[in-house]
């Protein structure tokens, strides 16, 4: 399973960017799909994540009424849509997924698959 993450970018505090996660190998309506982000000398933080059950998602506090996590099936695509960003939000940013992702599970170890990240950089 081969994931992407796409969409980074530098901007300036207060704008908005949309990072997608896309795959032509593997079928992103089969497990959960998370979103993750990596600061240097920090640990890789979960900040979102969409059920491939229900649909049900979850944000972190630290991005929850600003983050959107979407799916388009048609498109076999998942994007985070990151509105009033922050400088605290600059890191690098990961899609995963697996058989034992879920909404509920914060660690990163359960993900199995991971994408190479893209970098967003919010500007003060």
């Amino acid at each position: 399973v081969q994931l992407q993450a796409f969409g980074g970018g530098l901007v300036q505090a207060g704008e908005s960017l949309t990072l997608s996660c896309a795959t032509s190998t593997f079928s992103l309506d089969v497990y959960a799909i998370g979103w993750f982000r990596q600061v240097p000398g920090k640990e890789r933080e979960k900040i979102s994540c969409i059920s491939s059950y229900d649909g049900s998602t979850y944000y972190a506090d630290s991005v929850k009424g600003r983050f959107t996590i979407s799916k388009d099936s048609s498109k076999n695509m998942v994007d985070l849509q990151m509105n009033s960003l922050r400088p605290e939000d600059t890191a690098d940013y990961f899609c995963a997924t697996g058989p034992l992702a879920d909404t509920t599970n914060p660690n990163p170890r359960v993900y199995e698959y991971w994408g190479r990240g893209t970098l967003v950089t919010v500007s003060s």
